[in-house]
């Protein structure tokens, strides 16, 4: 019998080719995650839709994978299948929620026929419920929708895919094995999906305009700082044009670092409060007007909300809104009106006071001793890093220590500040390289990770300083809980099954070892997997990490 929804269809197609064509789309070309029994159907479709397959040890690391792909790429998907495999990557998405990152979760689901019986099915909680693990995810996704009616499947999809991207958060998608090959029109297709941000109304962008350059022409030193949602809202091009056009002092957050070119001569430094060098943390807490873009105030990128700043000298650019001191604009994105704001300024009329200049060359502690020092080694990293490289440091010292390291121009920094999963970062580096190989260049992806974070996610820089420093630094400096075992660390790669030849290990215990390392010709070609075991007492931790640590405590001892 004639299937006339079908007949009547310009472009036929199914369901999983629609979805997979529109990924392609947008710039994904790698799909991470498991396999399973409900989405083996759709995986067989990856090839014929030009996406290569990714498949990772646990879905945990999938989805810090997909994390890692989507900071640089823009967008990545990762597939796990319906309630043991989606549940195991929700920690990960969770982070990429919390942090701002587009990732399109699709979970193969049993058939809608299954559904509607109340089946109990493997991999169910045997009460028939099939919409528990999908409400799992509302508060973690910016959209779910659950594939079921091939009618409505199209919109659904492109609706996802948009709201993933202008959000800049993870979406949900359940695809039902009866509605993988399930034919839908596939003609829209020819249309691509309109990623545009909505356009402010021109009469409040205008006002708001006027006002925010009202304070800039009053203020004697005004600087800008610059955060994470400059990044994941995607106006790095504004904020370098505001750069630019009036040459004000620039700073970044915690979060923030790698937004802004560091070999800018505007450039003075990360600013996180009671964590800041005591040059910038004066230069920012004199101004008498803050620029901030993009700004996310959590603990760890304020060094425990030690700013010393006032609201009353601040404005505030969102995705959603603009906050000119005490009065909040909403409605009005960031991106529209900074780009008016760099069209109708009069420079004659700014009072761009020069800041404190980060050196090329951060000074290094120096003393006698051969031993590692956080204090030492991270700015001594800065004569390593090339222009365009990827960045990646991990919860804890890694994330702490990365402040005081000065990047060349073009290098993208990852970290996980406002989540701190620790164990993210291995898997991030392995989604970040993959994301530039698809993207055809040449970025060295360089991963700093502590011990025991290693040990979370391990499947290169190890670096090994006996345990959980950051929470030592918190509570229990010498508690058994905050102790790991020792492992042969650079021996894994070749348990892991690497190939002799395909990569090199290092082990690396004292400054002129990492001097040596950091001067080798075959070293820095990264021509292959390195892994480098570097060794830091554990009673050492950057500057910024221990004043954190301390006020984390004192907070908690309040209640």
């Amino acid at each position: 019998m004639a299937d006339y929804r079908i007949a009547a269809m310009k472009s036929p197609i199914e369901v999983v080719d629609y979805l997979f064509a529109r990924l392609h789309q947008m710039g994904i070309r790698s799909v991470h995650g498991l396999p399973g029994d409900y989405n083996l159907v759709a995986l067989d479709s990856l090839p014929k839709n030009n996406l290569k397959w990714v498949g990772n040890v646990n879905e945990l690391n999938a989805g810090y994978a997909a994390d890692g792909y989507a900071r640089i790429n823009g967008i990545a998907a990762i597939i796990t299948t319906f309630g043991v495999g989606e549940l195991s990557a929700l920690n990960a998405l969770a982070g990429s929620y919390s942090e701002i990152v587009p990732v399109v979760h699709i979970v193969g689901y049993p058939s809608t026929i299954s559904q509607k019986d109340g089946l109990l099915l493997h991999h169910t909680l045997g009460n028939g419920n099939y919409n528990v693990f999908a409400d799992m995810s509302t508060n973690i996704s910016c959209c779910v929708e659950r594939l079921n009616d091939p009618s409505y499947i199209a919109a659904q999809i492109d609706y996802a895919l948009q709201q993933c991207w202008i959000l800049s958060r993870p979406v949900y998608l359940s695809l039902p094995t009866d509605m993988v090959q399930k034919k839908i029109e596939g003609e829209r297709l020819k249309t691509p999906l309109d990623l545009r941000l909505p356009t402010n109304d021109p009469a409040r962008e205008d006002y708001v305009v006027d006002v925010v350059l009202k304070y800039l022409t009053a203020a004697k030193n005004p600087i800008i700082l610059v955060d994470a949602c400059a990044i994941r809202h995607r106006v790095l091009e504004e904020v370098h044009g505001l750069i630019n056009k009036t040459n004000l002092p620039v700073f970044v957050t915690p979060m923030g670092k790698g937004a802004v070119n560091e070999t800018h001569p505007a450039f003075g430094g990360v600013y996180a409060g009671d964590g800041s060098l005591p040059e910038v943390k004066k230069r920012v807490e004199s101004s008498d007007l803050i620029l901030t873009i993009g700004a996310i105030k959590s603990d760890f990128n304020t060094a425990g909300f030690s700013y010393k700043t006032s609201q009353l000298n601040s404005i505030d650019f969102h995705s959603t809104h603009v906050t000119v001191r005490y009065s909040e604009y909403p409605g009005v994105h960031m991106k529209g009106v900074l780009q008016k704001v760099i069209d109708k300024v009069d420079l004659s009329k700014i009072s761009a006071v020069p800041g404190p200049y980060m050196e090329t060359e951060p000074k290094a502690e120096e003393d006698d001793s051969p031993t590692i020092t956080q204090a030492w080694f991270w700015p001594s990293v800065s004569s390593f890093l090339k222009e365009n490289d990827i960045v990646i440091t991990e919860t804890g010292t890694a994330n702490f220590g990365i402040w005081g390291t000065k990047f060349p121009a073009g290098v993208t920094a990852l970290s996980q500040v406002l989540w701190g999963s620790i164990g993210y970062s291995v898997g991030a580096c392995q989604g970040a390289a993959l994301a530039s190989r698809d993207a055809g260049n040449e970025r060295r992806t360089v991963l700093f990770v502590g011990d025991g974070s290693f040990q979370l996610t391990a499947q290169d820089f190890v670096i090994c300083n006996d345990g959980y420093t950051v929470e030592r630094f918190i509570h229990g400096m010498d508690a058994a809980y905050n102790d790991i075992a020792g492992w042969h660390y650079k021996d894994l790669v070749k348990v892991f099954g690497a190939k002799d030849g395909t990569y090199r290990t290092y082990q690396v215990k004292t400054k002129d070892d990492v001097k040596k390392l950091f001067t080798d010709k075959q070293f820095n070609a990264a021509d292959c997997l390195q892994f480098v075991e570097l060794y830091i007492p554990k009673e050492d931790a950057p500057r910024a990490l221990k004043l954190t640590a301390e006020a984390s405590a004192l907070r908690n001892a309040k209640g």
